[in-house]
């Protein structure tokens, strides 16, 4: 390869292990090496703004349809990638492929928790991450096969394709569809239900009317939250600050600990590959973890295992290479376990006035992190250790902010920020009264 505007030597990674690259196809080297990782971070802004932009589309026009749409997106901007010819034309396709994922996210969580009864609620809002888990398990299988990155484009990105079905197969929300005043198609979409489930249906229509004659009766009048909202008062600034920091630590570490596993010693498929391995059974065990040990507790232990674990990498010796990737495993489980607690948790903080824009701020400080985890990545090149320092290290400041929330395993959620402020004066004073009488 033609090297210009330069007389060193020039090393490409991974040059030997795959075909074609990116960094290969455009000469992304030397002074053109960050554009590398501008594609990751264009790609995490196109998510946060398919978070934004489909959650005021599946409000709208329902949970399905903007669905559909974001997979028909997500097929053909991603097919589109692996035939650009010019950089920009790529990271413009990877832009609105990532646009089409944000909005997939989105809609299917907020449909999967609208069509599910309470009880479930919990376990399916953690086991919704099991596909992605998947997914990720899936990379170095397919990566593995297909050594050139236009293929591995094509690969991960045709299979959108088939669940266009969605548009025939999946119901509409009927929670939904009561929100906007479309009675008789909730009640037609719940009678289905009823039927693939062979249960009765003829109580349907009566249960409907007497939902929506309690929800009247119960309306509060309330001022609608904003996001000032979020710092104006202690009690919210400070849930606030500790469960954006701890999203912030879930993006900028998963991601950010996912590409450095490719710097590490040992074989790179099997690096990556095991870290995907272990997110499954960490997810699984964050459906017992979340009820047995509550929310606050299970979020500290994934911080610590996984900044104590990551933390160790950047001082271990590399030979063997096998204690590095043990290590890098262990991190990527805290991370994983953190990832579907993290969701749960700040969705039962927040009071209901400030759910949603509570919630969609966290997360916009964990798309925040993805994006700028590439680079911290990339500082392996300065230093080695300096990566695995600041992964490891921000893991444990999000464990100390965990001290400073409530537990809301089984609590009543607030509606109010009044509620809310309430409730925690109330669990300070009973701390305190626990330790006049001790």
């Amino acid at each position: 390869m033609k090297l210009q505007k330069t007389n060193k030597i020039v090393f490409l990674p991974f040059r030997s292990i795959f075909s074609s690259t990116i960094t290969t196809e455009w000469n992304l080297i030397c002074e053109k090496q960050y554009l590398v990782n501008l594609a990751q971070t264009v790609t995490m802004l196109g998510i946060l703004f398919g978070n934004m932009l489909f959650g005021y589309l599946s409000d709208r026009f329902g949970r399905r349809n903007p669905l559909v749409l974001a997979v028909v997106l997500q097929a053909g901007s991603g097919m589109a990638a692996a035939f650009s010819p010019w950089f920009f034309g790529f990271l413009v396709m990877r832009f609105l492929s990532a646009l089409a994922t944000g909005g997939t996210m989105i809609t299917s969580f907020v449909l999967v928790m609208e069509i599910v009864g309470t009880e479930w609620r919990t376990v399916l809002g953690i086991l919704y991450q099991i596909p992605f888990n998947l997914g990720h398990l899936l990379l170095p299988v397919i990566g593995y096969y297909l050594r050139d990155w236009r293929h591995f484009q094509i690969a991960i990105s045709a299979p959108s394709i088939f669940l266009v079905v969605y548009y025939w197969i999946l119901p509409e929300s009927p929670r939904w569809e009561l929100a906007v005043g479309r009675k008789e198609n909730a009640i037609n979409t719940l009678q289905k239900a009823a039927k693939c489930n062979k249960m009765p249906t003829d109580k349907i229509a009566t249960d409907v009317d007497f939902y929506l004659q309690t929800k009247d009766i119960n309306k509060v009048e309330q001022s609608k939250g904003n996001i000032l909202d979020l710092v104006r008062t202690p009690i919210i600034r400070m849930y606030t600050i500790a469960i954006c920091f701890n999203w912030l630590v879930c993006g900028l570490c998963f991601f950010g600990v996912s590409q450095f596993i490719g710097q590490l010693g040992g074989n790179i498929f099997i690096n990556v590959a095991l870290s995907a391995v272990i997110q499954v059974p960490s997810t699984i065990f964050a459906c017992w973890a979340t009820k047995a040990w509550g929310r606050k507790k299970t979020l500290i232990v994934a911080n610590i295992l996984a900044g104590v674990s990551i933390l160790l990498i950047g001082f271990v010796p590399s030979d063997p290479a096998w204690i590095k990737s043990t290590l890098s495993t262990i991190g990527m489980f805290g991370l994983a376990l953190a990832f579907p607690t993290v969701y749960i948790y700040s969705g039962e903080l927040f009071p209901t006035v400030l759910r949603n824009i509570g919630v969609g701020t966290s997360s916009m400080c964990a798309r925040i992190g993805s994006m700028v985890a590439p680079f911290v990545a990339s500082l392996a090149t300065v230093q080695f250790w300096i990566p695995p320092v600041i992964f490891g290290t921000v893991p444990l400041i999000g464990a100390i902010l965990c001290f400073k929330l409530p537990e809301t395993l089984d609590c009543k959620l607030p509606d109010t920020i009044e509620e809310a402020e309430q409730y925690e004066s109330n669990n300070n004073k009973n701390k305190d009264n626990d330790i006049e009488m001790k």
